[in-house]
């Protein structure tokens, strides 16, 4: 397959490029700094803005699937600045996608975001609005983009993450009763994610990512 993979040089989308790239896929990896990453056999950086429609498009042409990674820094102005680079992003992603493709969209959110927040006690629902309330409330506009937009998509949300290798060990909670909170290597979301890029796990559903 070529994957396309947004947010492709920090965090969970490094290790999607990795894994994708060792599974022997083409990938555009699509990132601000992505002309940074050193050259290997199938791997494409393609340097752009996801706030650009242009660039978007462009990253689209001949991919067979998109998965999506982008993060934030975490600073301490995320307890009051307003975070819109999630919905911003997916709003010019989905409509480019819906209007030339591909159609196969796994978007990488989090435990917290969407429905997954009533999987949480109170406890951990009340720090969680307190620390991440602001990109969460994004992630939660971006979710419901996803869900009402007509493609193959998937929503996958890792619980709390860990640097820890790949296992392939893991669980994919699909049914809101199971949905809890935990810890996963970002690996191991990668390895799921472009699993799911492969197989067409999941398609239309939102489901939980824990160890």
């Amino acid at each position: 397959m070529k994957l396309l993979v947004m947010g492709a040089t920090s965090g969970i989308g490094a290790r999607v490029r990795e894994t994708a790239l060792e599974r022997g896929h083409d990938v555009r990896a699509f990132a601000r700094s992505a002309e940074s990453l050193a050259p290997v056999q199938k791997l494409e950086p393609f340097s752009g803005d996801a706030l650009n429609p242009d660039d978007v498009a462009r990253a689209l042409e001949g991919c067979d699937a998109v998965i999506y990674a982008l993060g934030i820094k975490e600073s301490v102005a995320m307890l009051w600045q307003e975070v819109t680079l999630f919905s911003d992003s997916t709003r010019i992603l989905i409509e480019a996608m819906e209007n030339t493709g591909p159609r196969r969209l796994i978007a990488i959110t989090g435990f917290g975001a969407g429905r997954s927040r009533q999987a949480m006690s109170f406890i951990e629902r009340t720090g969680h609005k307190a620390i991440l309330g602001k990109p969460y409330a994004d992630k939660d506009r971006q979710e419901e983009m996803i869900m009402a937009s007509h493609l193959d998509w998937t929503i996958a949300r890792p619980v709390i993450l860990t640097n820890n290798k790949a296992t392939g060990t893991y669980r994919v909670l699909s049914d809101p009763a199971t949905w809890r909170n935990g810890m996963i290597s970002r690996a191991n979301v990668a390895h799921y994610a472009v699993r799911a890029a492969e197989e067409g796990l999941n398609i239309r559903e939102d489901v939980v990512l824990a160890r």
